[in-house]
C-alpha cells in the first residue's frame, strides 16, 4: 500500500503496525508526530537545531520502547513523555542548573503578582519562553505548560523541590518583566 493510499488511522493503530515492522506505518508515525514534538523539543532547549537532533533521538527511542505502550492513555501523550524525557537528558548532560541555588523563604507561588497572559499571542508568549535561560525554561515547561508538580520535576531535574519552585518563580518573574518591555527575544 503506497502512503498516498493508506487509509486514515489512528496513532494507535499506526504503533501497533510498526511493531510488525510496517515501514509506511514508521513513516506515517513519524510524519504524524514529527511538528509536534520538535515544537516540544524546542521548548526545552530554546534552539531549533539543537531540537531536531533531540528529536531524531527521541523517534529512536520511541520506536525502540513502542512494545511498551500499554493502550492506556492517548498514544501521542505517551509519546510526548519521551520527547520530554530526551530533552532533559541533553539538558541534565548540559547541568542546566548548576549555578542556581533554592531561595528559602522565597515568595509563595500564590502570592505571585497576577499578569494577564491573555494579551500576548501564544506565538509571543512561545518566543519569550524560548528565550529564557535554559534552568528557567526547563522547570517553567514542566511546570506550567507540562503540568508536573514541583516534586516530581525535582527528580527528574536531579534538584531539590525548593529548587524547583525557586526556578519557577524567577522563571516566571522573568517572563513577566520581558513581556511587560516587550522584549519577547533576547
Amino acid at each position: 500500500m503506497s502512503i498516498e493510499k493508506a487509509k486514515v488511522v489512528s496513532l494507535e493503530e499506526l504503533a501497533q503496525r510498526c511493531l510488525q515492522n510496517d515501514p509506511i506505518a514508521q513513516r506515517l508515525l513519524y510524519e504524524n508526530l514529527a511538528g509536534k514534538m520538535l515544537a516540544v523539543c524546542n521548548r526545552y532547549v530554546g534552539k531549533r537545531e539543537v531540537a531536531k537532533d533531540i528529536m531524531h533521538d527521541g523517534f529512536i527511542i520511541l520506536f525502540e520502547k513502542l512494545g511498551s505502550y500499554s493502550g492506556v492513555g492517548s498514544f501521542e501523550g505517551w509519546a510526548r513523555k519521551i520527547f520530554v524525557n530526551v530533552a532533559l537528558m541533553h539538558l541534565r548532560k548540559f547541568d542546566i542548573l548548576r549555578f542556581s541555588e533554592p531561595v528559602d523563604g522565597s515568595q509563595p507561588l500564590s502570592s505571585l503578582p497576577s499578569f494577564e497572559f491573555d494579551q500576548f499571542s501564544t506565538q509571543d508568549l512561545f518566543l519569550c519562553i524560548a528565550s529564557m535561560p535554559s534552568g528557567f525554561r526547563a522547570v517553567f515547561n514542566l511546570f506550567a505548560i507540562e503540568g508536573y508538580p514541583h516534586h516530581e520535576i525535582a527528580q527528574m531535574l536531579h534538584i531539590s523541590e525548593n529548587t524547583s519552585r525557586s526556578q519557577y518563580v524567577r522563571a516566571r518573574r522573568w517572563l513577566q518583566q520581558r513581556l511587560k518591555n516587550g522584549d519577547k527575544k533576547i
